[in-house]
């Protein structure tokens, strides 16, 4: 292969990432829009970290919408994740947990997922507790950015799910929407990858 040969090679390879990096944003940015809220045996709430042994913002905004669930009869029992951040001695969901308590949320409402350090673990997880207490459906709570990758994840790890996206958002400027929409993009074309790569090998 000469020199001519491999620069066209580099810019079909390069061509076809941008399409796909483009293609998929377009479709996580439709599935932002999604919302098939409706009764389940539970809500799964998406982990987002701490600040100062409170909630992030990020994450209170999701555990609010939680609660709204809750309140309104969507889902009688709430799933916290998310494990124990650096220099905390509590969990995130333990942390979450004292915080949808003092909203008014039964402490025999709440279940904790405490193992989890990324999304696919926050649902695997999720849904031994799942299949611990009986509950067949869930209601997946997160960023409407977030909806479209933590929907993929959740599917494959066997949890029959709806997606249920905060009404509202701590990504309010353009420019914060705009960041995470690349970094969610390129995580959902990551796990994309991912999948793919373990289909082939599946069949080895």
């Amino acid at each position: 292969m000469n020199t001519r040969q491999s620069f066209g090679l580099l810019a079909a390879v390069l061509l076809l990432i941008a399409t796909l990096g483009v293609v998929n944003a377009v479709s996580i940015y439709q599935y932002s829009l999604l919302s098939e809220t409706q009764r389940a045996d539970c809500a799964i709430v998406a982990g987002a970290g701490i600040a100062d042994s409170q909630p992030s913002p990020v994450f209170k905004e999701r555990l609010n919408h939680a609660f709204a669930l809750y309140r309104q009869g969507y889902a009688p029992i709430i799933i916290l994740t998310g494990g124990t951040s650096a220099g905390s001695s509590l969990s995130d969901a333990a942390i979450a947990r004292t915080y949808l308590l003092t909203k008014g949320v039964s402490e025999n409402a709440i279940l904790l997922e405490e193992k989890s350090r990324v999304t696919r673990e926050n649902f695997r997880y999720a849904r031994q507790i799942m299949a611990a207490h009986h509950l067949r459906t869930a209601l997946l709570v997160s960023d409407p950015l977030h909806m479209k990758r933590a929907m993929l994840i959740a599917r494959d790890e066997g949890i029959d799910a709806r997606p249920s996206p905060t009404p509202t958002t701590r990504y309010r400027s353009f420019e914060a929407r705009l960041s995470f929409l690349i970094r969610e993009t390129f995580y959902y074309s990551g796990y994309q990858l991912l999948r793919l790569k373990q289909s082939l090998l599946s069949t080895v």
